[in-house]
């Protein structure tokens, strides 16, 4: 009988590998493979100036009247859906990447947006969410004299 050395964490790591492997065959099936719908999420990008904060989410392909933006108790939601062009069936298709089906994205906001003036503008497939700053909580120059 061999000695070996015991590592309480191998039989893990095998396990992990094991449902890594099962789920990657699963989203990525080499064999022809299925149409990717369910939950899935808009990349967005996020910054901030002196004026307020900008959310930019890329929305390719899907119809503004399936698109929903709501601000409600200090959480803004993007809320849509990108639907299946129903013109190719789908055993006729050698790869699909795209995803399809409803998504959702929360965000909570910080109390300096003026949630009164937020403006939603939708070009070339990208979500524009323009949140304003309360002129209060704006950045004012204070003048300093000198005598």
């Amino acid at each position: 009988m061999a000695i070996v050395k015991y590592t309480p964490f191998r039989d893990l790591r095998n396990l992990q590998e094991q449902m890594n492997r099962l789920l990657d065959m699963a989203w990525s099936r080499e064999g022809g493979e299925e149409l990717k719908e369910g939950l899935w999420q808009p990349p967005v990008d996020i910054f901030e100036d002196e004026n307020g904060v900008v959310i930019k989410a890329e929305l390719p392909g899907i119809d503004q009247k399936d698109i929903e933006v709501r601000i409600e108790d200090g959480t803004l939601t993007i809320r849509g859906e990108r639907k299946h062009e129903g013109e190719v069936q789908k055993e006729n298709y050698h790869r699909i990447e795209r995803y399809y089906g409803s998504f959702q994205r929360s965000f909570s906001l910080p109390n300096t947006i003026d949630q009164e003036k937020v403006k939603a503008t939708c070009d070339k497939g990208v979500l524009t969410i323009t949140l304003p700053k309360r002129e209060e909580t704006k950045p004012k120059q204070i003048s300093v004299e000198v005598k």
